[in-house]
């Protein structure tokens, strides 16, 4: 592995994606079973973001704040990763506005980087939880667990190679993650918030 996302900052310029890339990227990726750094537990409420994952890429994301960042980003390089992450129904004021399977242990797709296609300067945590919320849940604590490195960090000619992309990597997360030793991480105790595991 080369250097860790917390040791290249300032960053480096990613690699533009080209379509021989995307042509050639496996379904499945991975091991058949977890291997270090993995799994990696991450926790944190879940912050504001830059808002163009679900305006701009129609895949909103979570953001997780900075100081929830080193289990990974000293581990890991920048890059896109897949594993399992719960938010709890409660809001920061004690209040429950999640129910059901909002609620359950999803798959994620995770990217950990400096989203290269607009230049951001400051490393972040961007997790898209596939499943569709009833409502946002900013201010919630969210738990995830990363079990595995999809791709490189990329950067693109245009933002519908992006989401090209995007699609993509939440179709390697969920096949990647119908392994037996990937789906056992849905009983880890890690998750704690008395949900319904899907």
């Amino acid at each position: 592995m080369g250097e860790t996302a917390a040791q290249s900052a300032p960053h480096p310029a990613a690699p533009v994606r080209t379509q021989s890339f995307r042509e050639s990227r496996p379904d499945i990726v991975g091991p058949d079973v977890p291997e270090p750094p993995f799994p990696i537990y991450l926790s944190g409420r879940v912050q504001h973001g830059f808002g163009r994952g679900g305006k701009d890429l129609g895949c909103p994301t979570a953001n997780l704040p900075d100081e929830s960042l080193p289990p990974m980003s000293t581990v890991t390089q920048t890059g896109v990763y897949f594993g399992y992450a719960q938010v709890s129904p409660y809001n920061d004021e004690g209040k429950q506005v999640l129910f059901g399977e909002d609620t359950a242990i999803l798959p994620m797709a995770m990217s950990l980087g400096y989203n290269p296609f607009y230049k951001n300067k400051q490393l972040t945590a961007e997790i898209h939880v596939i499943h569709k919320f009833q409502t946002d849940f900013y201010g919630h604590e969210m738990k995830a667990i990363v079990l595995g490195y999809i791709r490189p960090e990329l950067d693109y000619v245009s933002r519908e190679a992006l989401i090209d992309d995007i699609e993509k990597d939440k179709s390697v997360a969920l096949q990647s993650l119908t392994r037996p030793a990937y789906e056992q991480y849905k009983q880890d105790p890690h998750f704690d918030f008395s949900a319904p595991r899907l």
